[in-house]
């Protein structure tokens, strides 16, 4: 949400069910109107449960793919709420993956009660964020009825500066992952009680869940059914099919995480925001925090970094001094290991940036054509083949047993292209 989700990664148990869901007839999906009319209505509830006799006004809905998100006016207080539907996507849910409307109203009503619902999780997260000297988290103005409220922070995010600014990426880049250092604590991973961590924001345990067996086949038939044209569709899934057999088979070879640190499990540029300008501390936006091991934050601010850029398509030669700095930050990290334990950490940052870049492409192309969409993600799914090359050519690489190296450089030069 805009303050304005031996394995890798932990395993994990949630309420979601797979992204992929079984075939169903049209009729019994619920509709866009029908959700959001009943998302809506939970906030006016819940804000007059939080903050009685106060006068509540929605005045604006802020797209999204995975929660029902409004910015709202409670008495003289702007304020973000966010709604999450049986801990599960928008699109799984308006493609029948929870049943019919009815199904789904009843169970969202027992749903919005539970201490483990997604936003409760997001709720002790923020609390126990905001007990700690970094990283610095948006404020949370309160929590009820499934209902998650938080205050707005205002100011330029990572995604401005780096346009502005693309000679300092780099730099720009280690700001918010030196803010995730106190994550890594042993005593601060304990303290969080394992059914308080929102695996849901996993790059691993999303994948599997999307791509899993025959229901998974099925998903990458369908996408773009309804978002893109029938030549480009085509190619999209070609590209797909490919692309995620060789990453299921990478996966394979990833190293096992470590158990001892935190991930951050949302990070991107538009969460990051500067309130106090770029030379200040950060305010970081949706937690998700998560056991894995220290490659995913890097890996998730890698693909939507090269995800923005390829929405934005900046002018003159911005794309190629943002490469350019994603290629001597990255170096940076990887020069602080072992020539052999920097082969790994780069393979497995290659890995977990393609799974990650194909799950949030994915979830935009399989959106039923009436849910709006973020302006990023309506710009992704006009460059979908483009951005689908980049993941069917660097996966090829990895599966071929290239030099790490030599694939990192053939990854940057593809993220120029997408961005150019």
């Amino acid at each position: 949400m805009h303050g304005q989700q031996a394995e890798p990664e932990e395993a994990f148990v949630t309420t979601a069910v797979p992204t992929a869901p079984p075939l169903r007839e049209p009729l019994t999906r619920p509709s866009v109107g029908e959700v959001f009319v009943h998302t809506a209505a939970q906030i006016h509830r819940a804000a007059a449960d939080l903050w009685p006799g106060v006068p509540v006004c929605l005045e604006q809905h802020v797209p999204s793919v995975t929660s029902y998100v409004h910015r709202a006016r409670v008495g003289d207080r702007t304020l973000y709420a966010k709604v999450s539907v049986l801990g599960v996507s928008l699109v799984s849910l308006l493609r029948g993956a929870c049943g019919t409307w009815s199904n789904v109203a009843q169970a969202q009503r027992e749903y919005a009660q539970r201490a483990d619902s997604l936003v409760e999780r997001e709720a002790v997260q923020l609390r126990l964020l905001a007990d700690m000297e970094q990283p610095r988290v948006c404020a949370l103005a309160g929590t009820s009825r499934g209902v998650l409220f938080t205050e707005p922070v205002t100011g330029p995010t990572l995604g401005k500066l780096l346009l502005a600014s693309p000679g300092d990426t780099a730099e720009l880049l280690a700001v918010p992952l030196a803010e995730l250092r106190p994550l890594h604590r042993p005593e601060l991973v304990r303290g969080l009680d394992p059914g308080g961590v929102i695996g849901e924001r996993s790059i691993v345990g999303t994948f599997l869940r999307k791509f899993n067996g025959l229901s998974g086949t099925v998903y990458v038939d369908r996408l773009g059914a309804e978002r893109c044209p029938p030549d480009q569709r085509h190619e999209v899934v070609e590209l797909l099919r490919g692309a995620v057999a060789r990453l299921h088979r990478l996966r394979m070879r990833l190293p096992v995480a470590e158990r001892t640190a935190l991930a951050y499990g949302d990070l991107k540029p538009e969460h990051v925001v500067f309130p106090d300008g770029p030379e200040a501390r950060p305010v970081l936006l949706d937690p998700g925090l998560l056991r894995a091991g220290p490659s995913m934050d890097v890996a998730k601010l890698f693909s939507r970094t090269v995800l923005f850029l390829a929405a934005r398509q900046p002018a003159g030669d911005t794309a190629r001094r943002v490469a350019n700095g994603l290629d001597v930050f990255g170096q940076a990290r990887a020069l602080r290991l072992s020539h052999q334990a920097r082969r790994v950490w780069l393979r497995e940052l290659l890995t977990l940036w393609l799974m990650d870049t194909t799950n949030i492409l994915t979830t935009y192309l399989s959106a039923p054509s009436a849910l709006p969409l973020p302006t990023q993600g309506l710009a992704l799914v006009e460059r979908a083949v483009t951005v689908c090359t980049l993941v069917d050519a660097i996966s090829a690489d990895l599966a071929t047993g290239a030099d790490v190296r030599a694939v990192w450089d053939h990854a940057l030069d593809h993220a120029l292209a997408v961005a150019s």
